[in-house]
């Protein structure tokens, strides 16, 4: 009987262990994760208004309730938990679906400065994820500055301009949702170094905007009328050309007066965050323009754009996961159709799927054919990796190891629990912000 880990219970996670019962009656996967609750990104990344898309942790715990597969929560793999060497001795194969950890960082002056934060780490405050801290994100904060123009900055353009009514019947945990409520902010601008033909963000996310209570969204006709394929849009491929028409538009139609506006602003490069009293005050941006080739030059202008509050939304980042070799070009785990390379020979026993395979792209569908890819070169490996003796139940050996596995029951107590605090606040299911809180739920005491 072939035994398998997968580390980390994210989509790509899930989507790996699905692959493998269907491809071959025997094996057996156990999926571990860092965290005591499953679901990855599903739980801790999709905005908590998106209910559509959250639900797809309903499809994911059907593969995690699969009688052959075993969710084990609260299991470190590599420094401070499970050496990755250990687990090799204890699994016949390793699946590591560990995403990509970091945000990409803007490189400029000020950046660091009290005030200006990656998304994720905004995402992952109003998400609670236990290792999120309340930073005091809106403390005095009138004016934000998102740098990014894909989904996420979409996101949380989004959440910033939410009130009370849109946010209570999600399961955003009570001080993030206190927090937003009482916000101050009334200025939102989310800003792009390139036109609006080539912005990341979906049309869908992107109409949105247009439909949130007492919020206008304004866009410059000089900034968009830069950019060739928004002047003529018919050569552009149709999710591009959409986007292009819902901007055309809102730049068409006069702001209301609404007490919060949303201002969509393209072709401005950061340059510099200026600060004022030792926290962000404002945003400097180089004024660019299409450089003829796909990119942007800049110009030399500036333009100064007041903000206590900044979001850096520019991408995520693989990180090295000690054990295991890394292309810190790619941000990536070398590999071939998901094994592992070290110095581009196989690696047998030790695979990838995820971001950290190939890279911090698609959407979540987009992790089902990748982790596929790879459960097909494991089970084509496996003549091979079942002759290695390993222990017959893992969880001992894990055990024995230090670590202190949440399972499948642990989770549904802490399902349970967030039911009742949600109950208890006059809300539906609300989360469960911290490490203690969890862990005190996953042994079935009470929240």
């Amino acid at each position: 009987m072939l035994r398998v880990a997968v580390v980390g219970s994210g989509p790509s996670g899930c989507y790996a262990a699905q692959s493998l019962v269907q491809q071959d009656p025997e094996v057996r996967v156990d999926v571990l994760d860092r965290l005591p609750c499953p679901y990855g990104l599903v739980r801790y990344g999709v905005a908590p208004d998106h209910e559509k898309i959250k639900s797809l942790q309903n499809n994911l715990r059907t593969i995690l309730e699969h009688d052959r597969v075993r969710f084990l929560g609260g299991v470190q793999a590599g420094p401070g938990g499970v050496p990755v060497a250990r687990l090799r001795e204890i699994y016949h194969a390793v699946v590591y679906c560990v995403g990509a950890a970091t945000d990409r960082h803007l490189g400029i002056p000020g950046e660091d400065l009290p005030g200006s934060w990656s998304a994720t780490q905004f995402v992952s405050w109003y998400s609670a994820h236990p290792d999120a801290v309340d930073a005091g994100f809106l403390r005095d904060a009138r004016s934000a500055v998102v740098i990014g123009v894909g989904n996420v900055a979409v996101d949380v353009t989004r959440m910033l301009a939410r009130g009370l009514a849109e946010l209570s019947p999600t399961d955003m945990p009570q001080a993030a949702l206190t927090t937003l409520a009482a916000s101050r902010v009334t200025e939102i601008h989310m800003v792009g170094r390139r036109g609006p033909s080539q912005a990341r963000f979906t049309t869908k996310e992107l109409r949105e905007l247009g439909t949130l209570p007492e919020t206008d969204v304004t866009v410059d006709p000089a900034e968009l009328a830069l950019d060739p394929g928004y002047t003529d849009p018919s050569a552009l491929p149709a999710p591009q050309r959409r986007n292009v028409e819902v901007l055309r538009g809102w730049s068409a139609t006069p702001p209301s007066g609404a007490p919060r506006r949303i201002r969509l602003r393209f072709f401005l490069r950061p340059a510099e965050l200026l600060a004022e009293q030792g926290h962000v005050g404002a945003v400097r941006f180089e004024r660019t323009a299409p450089d003829g080739h796909g990119g942007v030059m800049g110009t030399g202008r500036f333009e100064d754009v007041e903000a206590q509050l900044v979001l850096r939304s520019v991408g995520y980042r693989g990180v090295p996961l000690e054990g295991l070799p890394f292309d810190p070009d790619r941000g990536t785990v070398p590999n071939l159709a998901g094994r592992v390379l070290r110095e581009g020979v196989v690696t047998p026993g030790e695979y990838v799927a995820g971001w950290i395979k190939r890279g911090p792209t698609g959407v979540i569908g987009s992790n089902r054919p990748c982790a596929k890819e790879t459960a097909t070169s494991l089970l084509e490996d496996a003549p091979v990796l079942i002759h290695k003796d390993v222990p017959e139940d893992p969880l001992t050996a894990l055990r024995a190891e230090g670590a202190d596995p949440v399972e499948w029951t642990g989770w549904q107590s802490i399902e349970q629990a967030e039911a009742m605090l949600g109950a208890s606040l006059g809300r539906n299911v609300v989360k469960l912000p911290d490490w203690q809180s969890l862990m005190t739920a996953a042994h079935g005491d009470a929240f």
